[in-house]
């Protein structure tokens, strides 16, 4: 069956993508949940509209997103934690504090899910972070982690 997609979906397609799938999974899936509709003359066209108007926020989005690296990666981000004799943390520094520091010290909102951080940050000294604002914009932070 052809359906046009509503919404972005792992594995199938963009926002106003047309893909010819399993009718089962077009009738119980896709269709009932609103994520896709079935294709036809008419929302053809719409979904030419649609995905227009989808490529043109998405380049949008990565031109705010590029102005955004531009500005992190040449600034050094600190971090204040207390720590042992060791350099060791009693607490740790994780993706949401990183977030709060980047927005106090330039003046940039990122979301906490942004930031590649496997493992909190449980040590003092300077560690490298990837950022991923857009899906086609990765770009790395130096945080600095300092006894407070």
């Amino acid at each position: 069956m052809r359906v046009v997609l509503h919404q972005a979906i792992n594995g199938l397609g963009n926002r106003g993508d047309l893909v010819e799938v399993a009718d089962g999974y077009a009738r119980n899936s896709l269709i009932p949940k609103g994520l896709a509709q079935q294709a036809s003359t008419g929302v053809e066209a719409q979904a030419e509209a649609m995905k227009r108007t989808w490529q043109l926020r998405n380049a949008k989005e990565r031109e705010a997103a590029e102005e955004i690296a531009k500005v992190l990666v040449s600034r050094p981000i600190e971090i204040g934690a207390r720590a042992g004799s060791e350099g060791k943390l009693f607490g740790s520094v994780t993706s949401a504090d990183v977030a709060e520091a980047v927005e106090a010290q330039a003046g940039v909102e990122l979301d906490r899910k942004m930031f590649d951080l496997d493992e909190s940050i449980r040590t003092l000294g300077t560690h490298s972070i990837n950022v991923r604002p857009h899906p086609e914009v990765q770009f790395p932070i130096n945080v600095t982690v300092v006894e407070a």
